[in-house]
């Protein structure tokens, strides 16, 4: 009979002059146990060793095992950094939802993107959402000994059947039960709901909202998205994107739930995607009625963000007669079919003020992924080949790249392409720029964008 591996956490560095390092810890160790317990991942490192005295003990790749007794002052740190933030990898998605994005991409594309997330312990430690279909009783011991909390939890619906339906798995329908069991637990959590047209919203989203508000105050927030479809859904749930007159209609429905939470409880608690109000050609609610961005990852307020950060700088630059960069400037800026009449109008306040700089913003269309993404995230570098060289970039014109359209930390697009491929391919001058408004402005008018 075969038995499974044991799998510990692989030690990637060890800070000079700390505890660990005193002691002989070294890069490619691997922690074993602390206090005679299994460390599994760095949220229980962490947890256990904030004690004041503690027994860890280490394996050498050699196979020589240490036994470090170490006294300290509580919450020092031993000064350990891991490969990996768990010692079994990612937990898998077991789900088989009717709209999974995963499920609807083509051939090509970076393999990360093709992984199916569903594990509670990066929800708690980077915020990903995740469904609760997969935990085990240890899992649940795990989350409530070590208070993992706030978790980001993907709701769609409390409808029992539909949720069930909607995943693909009979687990999905005991959702209410376990965010009850969470609450009890001490346990707060944001939540998500993809809405889907003719599925899960009009009177289903009401009753999901309704069931929702009586988990508050664990409830923190509740984020109403759209439903994200590609041009390769073959074979698959046939699913249907908002219109314009849908999204008014999600808008004006959230906003109600809005004044009934804030009479309620205090808080609007529920919020709409950006994507919803672009969509439907409404305005953005001031920042205020964000109260505090809970949700600013998930597309919810980060447009109305960008704005208010674009023109505050724009005030700050302009005070007191300040003249601004270096002109004349000549800038072309990339972006998604979504965002490009915002970004647009902005510009344009900025280039009427400055009579030597020009901005053009170019709204790229989709091809790889489907004409209907039109969001600049999800832009490819060969889209965005195609759409420069159509285009003809202006003698001396810059081009602007927003960083949110690459991997984070690298040049990469989704599709593998990378800046220097389009630098190589158009012949063009390329920078990449924050997606921040008050970074953008500084970089239209030729600052250092950290200066």
């Amino acid at each position: 009979m075969s038995t499974q591996e044991v799998k510990y956490l692989k030690i990637s560095s060890v800070r000079p002059e700390s505890i660990a390092a005193s002691l002989g810890v070294e890069p490619g160790d691997e922690l074993i146990s602390i206090n005679g317990e299994p460390v599994p991942d760095i949220i229980a490192y962490r947890y256990l060793t904030a004690a004041e005295e503690i027994e860890v003990e280490i394996a050498k790749p050699d196979g020589q095992r240490l036994i470090l007794e170490i006294e300290k002052d509580y919450h020092e740190d031993l000064g350990l950094e891991f490969a990996e933030a768990t010692s079994d990898g990612l937990r898998q998605c077991r789900n088989r939802c009717l709209f999974c994005f995963v499920d609807q991409l083509p051939p090509g594309l970076r393999p990360s993107l093709y992984v199916k997330d569903d594990d509670y312990r990066y929800s708690f430690l980077t915020g990903n959402f995740i469904t609760l279909t997969n935990l085990k009783p240890r899992d649940w011991e795990h989350i409530c000994r070590f208070r993992l909390s706030p978790l980001y939890i993907s709701v769609h619906t409390t409808n029992p059947d539909l949720r069930a339906y909607i995943l693909g798995n009979k687990r999905g329908a005991y959702i209410l039960d376990q965010l009850k069991r969470l609450k009890e637990a001490g346990i707060e959590f944001h939540t998500q709901i993809v809405l889907c047209p003719g599925l899960n919203d009009g009177p289903e989203l009401d009753k999901t909202l309704e069931d929702l508000s009586f988990f508050f105050p664990a409830l923190r927030s509740i984020a109403v998205v759209p439903v994200g479809l590609t041009s390769h859904r073959e074979g698959l749930f046939p699913l249907q994107r908002y219109t314009r007159e849908g999204a008014l209609q999600v808008v004006e429905q959230i906003e109600r739930w809005q004044r009934y939470f804030k009479r309620l409880v205090g808080s609007r608690l529920v919020y709409a995607a950006d994507e919803f109000y672009l969509l439907a050609g409404l305005e953005l609610p001031p920042a205020r009625c964000y109260e505090g961005f809970p949700q600013e990852e998930n597309g919810v307020g980060l447009t109305r963000r960008f704005l208010d950060s674009f023109r505050q700088e724009m005030r700050n630059l302009f005070a007191k007669g300040r003249i601004p960069g270096s002109l004349p400037r000549r800038i072309l800026i990339v972006t998604g079919e979504l965002a490009a009449p915002l970004l647009k109008e902005l510009v344009g306040e900025l280039s009427r003020k400055i009579q030597d700089l020009e901005i053009r913003v170019m709204a790229i269309t989709n091809h790889f992924l489907g004409a209907e993404v039109t969001v600049a995230g999800l832009l490819s570098g060969q889209d965005i080949f195609r759409g420069l060289k159509e285009s003809k970039v202006k003698e001396g014109e810059i081009v602007f790249i927003p960083s949110i359209m690459l991997k984070k930390g690298e040049d990469v697009f989704l599709d593998g392409w990378s800046i220097a491929d389009l630098r190589e391919r158009l012949g063009i001058e390329i920078e990449v720029i924050p997606t921040s408004g008050r970074e953008l402005v500084r970089a239209l008018l030729g600052r250092c964008p950290s200066g």
